[in-house]
Order: structure tokens, then C-alpha cells, then sequence
């Protein structure tokens, strides 16, 4: 086995591929060939680092030292520079960090050192497409524990005890749902896989299936054990092309290694796994509908009862967990369940995975203890909110959860909090928004997507959310009526509680919620016609200051369609009438002699 002096480690996750991260590999490559360090030096894909706002992000080992935003033409600096010479390329290091003492970057950085990663372990640790390194960092230890020295109901007594719940979105507790399935008798049980992530701005179990796809096999194989099944599926949307590559590779390396397959480790446990591809429907992401699509039909969702741990895929009973759910079972059965329930709140244990973008300083992936306030997730970690303004509100659970308003920032984030607020943890997706964001406007976002996204077989879903949309989109272009916020409630209240599933069940949340601590901005929209905001192009309007108004014209040349006129000498004028709202004058005028009236 080769030993190495140095390890460059580039990250290989979707955001940092789409900046480049690929042609840096090979720029690495190229030019550590070209110093003779190629027996020196290893360059090795990893996943996600989690500080996406930062990439292509490159760490050096094993000073730990981490180059953010690297370009193909700064590799040469680097090879040249720091592997060649010793010397910290000190422009391309991450901010907030002390340069002299480079073996402890990471820890110095405050987005990194106040998270407690466990899902996220093996992210931007390991490449993720070699299985040895994965075993290096006690992967498949886990299963052979499993396999050699503990019963199924063992097992389940032990994902019991450590108090995890679903990450996905309900938060039901993993080992009640594990021990039901297993108390089904049946010939043929299934474990599924829920990587059918949809939420807008949602990219935790992508990263994870990218970074670390063996933990998730591993722990697939450990559910087969405990409740009697000896097949496997992956449900991962076709949108996420890296994720499938690596799990393919992950899937045929633990085939070769017997760790997939019949007679797994010589135990007479058989245990196989599939992948099956989505094609982005997002109500696909519910159980019901999801094994429907996996059997082969239009994924829509079944009535419940009877649940799928009695009469699951092809009927049969099935365990459905998402990604971010079985990252964390590994762990839970090499340290114990005591080390896991230790984490956490009393009713929530263990950490959570959070997508957090929007208006944020540091967009990116953050795991984090549950009971952690909102406050630290957005300034601690995520470094605020750009340009010095105001945190309005956070969405969490995209299309599923609700706002969160700046008066409940030292809430901390648990199940029970979120659902008392009028959100939920979803599967943790964080929007976060500042002073300039319509609430109204952001509760129509919302509401367009899941309209767009029902399967249409219940009504409540199909007719209730639409006619919801058409109410807002009245309201934002300036034609509210007295009893629109009435009735908006009165529907969601009616859709959340005849809707067939989860989807439509919790559709109406964003609306509820924004209802519930803005409603001052709805009644602004319905009764003055003014988007407090100024985002609602329909309520606004654009107003020449006469007293910096300099006559010089630019506005008028600029205007699409002719809608200032003046002469030298006097202010110009905006005619209404005509006006688009386009907001070019305001932009290009030199005297901000112009702006928005809302």
C-alpha cells in the first residue's frame, strides 16, 4: 500500500462539479505529474463539505488547510506554493481562520465548529466511490455486529432506545415502525429507501447518497435483518445523477466484497438492493405513492389503513425510511443507543440535517444538534444575513412547514417546537428571509409549487389548493376583496383536514402560517393595495424626487416603454398608466433622484 505525504481533497458534490471541481481534479493531477509529485501527493473526490457558498472548496491535509472558490488556473499556485514549497496560498484560504496555526482550520472556522456532524461523518472525509476507505472509518462494522452477535429483536430494541425519529418529515419513531413490520407475518417483507428529495432548495439526502453511500447500504442491509427482509430499494429522483453513479459503484463494490447478496459474511442472511428511478414528482416523496411508482404504476398515494409496515410494496410489508434516517443507524449500533439519546432534546434525539439558503450569508449543509435555536443555525453558523439587513423569517419544511418569524429566533428546533409554531422539520429544508421578502408573495410561491405537484386524485388536493392560488394571485396583482383572508383560512383549514395524503394535508401550511404572524401584510395587500415589501410589481409604483431630480433625461432614454417624459430644466414624470415596473429608471439613474413607492 502506497504511503502519501500530503492529500488534496476536492470536493465532488453537485454544487462544487457545476463550479468546475472536476477540471480542478484533473488540473492536480497534471501538474503534481508535472513536479514529480505524483507519488507524493494524492488527490482524492470527496462529497459535500457542506460550505457550499464557498466553492469549489480544496483542503489540504495533513495541514488541514482550506482553499475556498479555487479556480482551475489557482492549482498551479497551490502545487507550486504550498506542496512544492511549504507555503500557505493565503488569498485563496477560508476567512475567520488564524494562517499561523493551519492544523486547526477547520475547527477555527464557526461554521464547521459549532455543528455535530453524524449523518454528515463521512461527507468531504472519504471518496466516496472507494469502499476500502469507507471500511477504514469503521464502515460495515455495524452490519457484522448486527450479523454476528445480535438477534433481530435486538436490534430493533436498540433503534428503539436511542429515541430517533424519521427525518423525513413526520417524525414517527424509527424503531416502533421497524418493530410493527417485523410482527407482520409474511413470506416477503421489503425495505425501501425515500431519496426522492423535493423540496425547493432541499439537498441534504443528495449530499449524503454523493458523499457517503455506504452508510446508507449498511444500514438498509441492518433494517433487512431486523424485520425478516432480504430486498432493498432505493427510490432516487433521476435529477440527481451523481447520487446514482456513486450509488451504483457503492452497490457493485458491496456485492464484490459480500456484503450485499446471499450469505452476507458467511451468516446464511441474504440481502439485496435495487435502485429505481424517479422522475421528479414531488408527491412521489409520500410512502404510499412512492411504493406505488416503485411497483411500475403512476405514483399516487393509497388510503391509510392499512399501513405499509402491514401491506406495503406489492403488498407486502415494508419499511420505508429516508436517507438522513438510515445515516444515523450505524452509528447507533456501534456506540450505543445511550450515546445517541444523549444528544438532543427529550422528545428529540440525536442531530439534524438543514439545507440552509436564501438570504444567508452561508448557504450550505448544517448538522446540529436538535434543541439548537434558530438563531445560532442563521448567525452563528450561517453568518447572518447579507448587506446588513433584518431576518424576517425562516421557512422550514419547504412546501410541507410554514415561517418562522424573527420574535421565535431563540426557539429551539425539536418536533414539538416547530409543530407548536405552525411549521414543521420536514426534511430540513431552511429558506431563510430578510425585511425584503412579501410574505404574502413567498406563501404564493409555495402554494404554485405544490398546485403544480399534486397527483389530482383527491379533491381537496386537486381543487381546494388551486382555488387557495387563485385568492393569492388576486391579491398580490392589487384585486383582493374584503373576505379573500377569510376564506383563504376557511379553505386551508377544510384541504388540511379532507386531504388524502401528507402533501395536501399540509399544503395550506405556508399560508396558515404567514396568516398567522403577517397578516398585517395581507390586509395591506387587500384593503391599501400596498405590498409593504415593494416585491408585488402589481402594488407598486415609482416616484421622481423632484428636489434631486437633475432634468438630465437618462431615465426617459432608458425607459422600455416611454413612459417618463420631461424637459430641461424641470423634474420629469413617471406616467403610471403606462409604467411596467420594470425598474430600470431607478437603476440607472446617477442621482437616485428615483425610487420605489410601495
Amino acid at each position: 500500500m502506497q504511503i502519501y505525504r500530503a492529500h488534496v481533497l476536492v470536493c465532488g458534490g453537485t454544487g462544487c462539479t457545476s463550479s468546475n471541481s472536476e477540471k480542478i481534479i484533473k488540473e492536480f493531477e497534471t501538474r503534481l505529474k508535472e513536479t514529480n509529485l505524483e507519488n507524493e501527493v494524492k488527490v482524492i473526490r470527496t462529497g459535500c463539505f457542506g460550505l457550499c457558498a464557498q466553492g469549489p472548496i480544496v483542503i489540504v491535509y495533513p495541514e488541514g488547510s482550506m482553499y475556498t472558490q479555487v479556480k482551475v488556473e489557482d492549482v498551479q499556485e497551490i502545487v507550486e506554493e504550498h506542496l512544492l514549497k511549504g507555503r500557505l496560498v493565503k488569498r485563496l484560504l477560508i476567512g475567520d481562520i488564524d494562517v499561523e496555526d493551519v492544523t486547526k482550520s477547520l475547527e477555527n472556522v464557526d461554521f464547521f465548529k459549532r455543528q455535530k456532524r453524524i449523518a454528515l461523518r463521512n461527507c468531504g472525509v472519504i471518496n466516496p466511490e472507494n469502499i476500502d476507505e469507507y471500511i477504514a472509518y469503521d464502515g460495515y462494522k455495524a452490519l457484522e455486529k448486527v450479523l454476528t452477535e445480535m438477534t433481530p429483536a435486538e436490534v430493533i430494541d436498540i433503534v428503539k432506545r436511542s429515541g430517533i425519529r424519521g427525518r423525513g418529515g413526520a417524525g414517527f419513531p424509527t424503531g416502533l415502525k421497524w418493530e410493527f413490520a417485523s410482527k407482520s407475518q409474511n413470506e416477503q417483507k421489503y425495505v425501501c429507501c425515500n431519496a426522492d428529495e423535493g423540496d425547493p432548495g432541499a439537498f441534504m439526502d443528495r449530499s449524503v447518497l454523493e458523499g457517503d453511500p455506504h452508510s446508507v447500504i449498511e444500514a438498509m442491509a441492518i433494517a433487512g435483518y431486523a424485520i425478516g427482509a432480504n430486498q432493498g430499494y432505493i427510490y432516487v429522483r433521476a435529477e440527481y445523477p451523481i447520487a446514482v453513479k456513486r450509488l451504483n459503484i457503492a452497490i457493485a463494490q458491496a456485492k464484490e466484497y459480500g456484503l450485499l447478496g446471499k450469505n452476507i459474511l458467511g451468516t446464511g442472511f441474504d440481502f439485496d438492493l435495487e435502485l429505481r428511478l424517479g422522475a421528479g414528482a414531488f408527491v412521489c416523496g409520500e410512502e404510499t405513492a412512492l411504493m406505488t411508482s416503485i411497483e411500475g404504476k403512476r405514483g399516487e398515494p393509497r388510503p391509510r389503513p392499512p399501513f405499509p409496515a402491514v401491506k406495503g410494496l406489492w403488498q407486502k410489508p415494508t419499511i420505508l425510511n429516508n436517507v438522513e434516517t438510515y445515516a444515523n443507524i450505524p452509528q447507533i449500533i456501534l456506540k450505543g443507543p445511550e450515546w445517541f439519546s444523549s444528544i438532543g432534546t427529550e422528545k428529540s434525539k440525536g442531530t439534524k440535517v438543514f439545507a440552509v439558503g436564501g438570504k444567508i450569508n452561508h448557504t450550505g449543509l448544517v448538522e446540529v444538534e436538535m434543541g439548537t435555536t434558530l438563531r445560532e443555525v442563521i448567525y452563528d453558523i450561517g453568518g447572518g444575513i447579507p448587506n446588513g439587513k433584518k431576518f424576517k423569517a425562516a421557512q422550514m419544511g419547504g412546501p410541507s412547514g410554514g415561517c418562522i418569524p424573527a420574535e421565535h429566533l431563540d426557539t429551539p428546533i425539536d418536533y414539538d417546537s416547530l409543530i407548536q409554531l405552525g411549521a414543521m422539520m420536514g426534511s430540513g429544508g431552511l429558506i431563510v428571509m430578510d425585511e425584503d421578502s412579501c410574505m404574502v408573495d413567498i406563501a404564493k410561491f409555495f402554494l404554485e409549487f405544490t398546485v403544480d405537484e399534486s397527483c389530482g386524485k383527491c379533491p381537496p388536493c386537486r381543487i381546494g389548493t388551486k382555488r387557495m392560488l387563485e385568492i393569492l394571485e388576486r391579491i398580490t396583482s392589487g384585486k383582493g376583496e374584503e373576505g379573500d383572508i377569510e376564506k383563504l383560512e376557511l379553505l386551508a383549514k377544510n384541504i388540511k383536514a379532507a386531504a388524502l395524503c401528507g402533501l395536501g394535508q399540509t399544503a395550506p401550511n405556508p399560508v396558515l402560517s404567514t396568516l398567522r404572524y403577517f397578516r398585517d401584510e395581507y390586509i395591506a395587500h387587500v384593503k391599501d393595495k400596498k405590498c409593504p415589501a415593494g416585491v408585488c410589481k402589481a402594488l407598486m409604483s415609482y416616484t421622481v424626487f423632484e428636489d434631486k431630480c437633475r432634468s438630465c433625461g437618462i431615465c426617459a432614454k432608458q425607459c422600455p416603454v416611454g413612459a417618463i417624459s420631461g424637459q430641461k430644466g424641470v423634474p420629469y414624470k413617471i406616467n403610471k398608466d403606462k409604467c411596467i415596473k420594470c425598474g430600470v429608471c431607478e437603476q440607472k439613474c446617477p442621482f437616485k433622484a428615483i425610487a420605489k413607492a410601495n
